[in-house]
This record gives C-alpha cells, structure tokens and sequence, in this order.
C-alpha cells in the first residue's frame, strides 16, 4: 500500500519535470496544436542548440558553477570554525553572541539588500565576482547546523586532543572534519543549491554578459524570442540539471546531516 501511495506521490511531483522535458524536445509546431500533446511525436535537440545560441549559456552556467561552488567552500570553513568556537571554546558572550547570530536568520535577505549593495556599490565592487561571492561566504544556518552536530560530541573528546598538543586547526581537520561527514555532506547540498538557484542579488549588482548567472540569463531567451516556448523550456531544462544532479548525489548526506544533531548522545 505504501509503495503504491508513494508511487503516486512521486508522479505528482515528477510529472512537471516530465512534461518540461517533453515539451524541451518538441518543434514549436507542436506545442500550439489543440490536442494535448504529453509527449513529443517528433523530438528533436533543436530548441537546446538555439537556446545556446541565442545567449552566452556556457557563459552563464560556468559563472554560477563558480560562485556556487566558492560561496559553497567558504561556507564550509567560516561556519565550521564558528562552530567550533560555539561549541568547544569558552569566553565571555558566547551565548549572546550565538544568539544574535541566530536572530539573523529572521531577518528577511529584502530588509537589508539595499544596504549592502550601497556597500557593494562604494567598495567599486558592482559586475565582478567579488561581489557574488563575498556577501555570502558564511550563514547562521550553517553555523547552526555544524554547532548542533559539535555538541553530540563530549568535551573531553577536545581536551584530551589538546592534552596531546593538538591545536585548534589540527582537531578541526584532523578529529572533527572525518567525525562530521555527514554534516558537511548537508551543507554542500543545501549550500549549492542555495547558490545556483540566486536570482534578485545577482540581478541587482551584475549588469553585463560576462557576469550574469543562469537564474538572470535564461529569463534572457523570454525576450528574445517569445514566441519560442520550446527553446526557453529547453534552457531552463539546462540550467537545472546541475543542481537535480547535486540533490540527487547527496540527497542522503543531506537527509542525514540534517537529523544527526537532532538527539544528542
């Protein structure tokens, strides 16, 4: 019964990924006739080329490839290290200082994003990879994440490391980093994920081909040619291959990740 339940669900959910996939390799011929056409008579890898033609795509998915991936390392090291300071460090203010950290996270990204780009904008930052990158190399979610899973460890665990002549570094990357796998395997998922699928700060502060993302490029084949649904679909199928690939990679750290620092002990 629960595989049938889960088979329908699962089909629900999957069925507008099938459908854009359909409709990515049909002739515009046919998507405009008036029978339902679920899927394509005669596919074809036209709308892929033309939408690769029509704008820099390459261009477009390696920038977010690249952005992705290093607001995704700096993520891991920053809030690692927080973590570590809120989890095994004591000093005077950690916990307001934790606090307010967490505060963050309810404060809306729309609140304070004309504030950092006039920040942006006076360090001469504006159409670089500087400023898609910098504002987001560390997040109170993933201090969160990584503090949680710190504290299911006992203390004496750092103390006898130290005791030994272990610094600080050398337990985080020797001791903690192999202990908490699972946990980084979470943040780089939900991470780059996070990081590909930008669109309003990317479309604020970039404002040249060279440095536009995916999630602003491809809005670009609407306005080029509005009568091809088949070729902007067809881009769209492109630029989110990238990050099913990821979730489906790592769908498992990140399920687990995510639980392991729920119970302690």
């Amino acid at each position: 019964m629960l595989v049938v339940l889960n088979t329908v669900v699962a089909s629900v959910i999957l069925f507008p990924l099938f459908y854009a996939v359909s409709i990515a390799v049909m002739p515009s011929s046919e998507v405009f006739l008036t029978d339902f056409n679920l899927i394509a008579k005669n596919p074809t890898l036209d709308n892929f080329k033309q939408a690769l033609s029509k704008i820099p795509l390459a261009r477009f998915v390696f920038n977010s490839f690249l952005v992705a991936a290093c607001i995704t390392l700096g993520q891991m090291i920053s809030c690692s290290l927080a973590a570590f300071s809120f989890s095994f460090l004591n000093f005077k203010g950690k916990k307001v200082l934790f606090m307010l950290i967490m505060a963050t996270m309810m404060i809306p990204g729309e609140a304070t994003i004309i504030s950092n780009y006039l920040t942006v904008s006076s360090f001469g930052w504006l159409n670089s990879y500087k400023v898609l990158i910098i504002p987001y190399l560390t997040s109170a979610m993933g201090i969160f994440l990584f503090r949680q899973f710190y504290m299911t460890f006992p203390i004496s665990l750092y103390e006898s490391a130290r005791l030994d002549g272990c610094s600080n570094l050398r337990f985080i990357a020797k001791i903690l980093t192999p202990l908490t796998k699972s946990a980084i395997g979470a943040m780089v998922v939900y991470t780059f994920i996070n990081a590909w699928n930008m669109y309003m700060w990317p479309l604020l502060v970039t404002g040249n081909n060279e440095m536009r993302t995916v999630q602003i490029g491809i809005s670009m084949l609407d306005s080029v040619d509005s009568q091809s649904i088949t070729m902007m679909i067809a881009g769209v199928v492109m630029i989110i291959l990238p990050s099913i690939s990821i979730f489906i990679i790592g769908q498992k750290q990140l399920i687990r990740g995510m639980f392991s620092g729920a119970v302690k002990g």
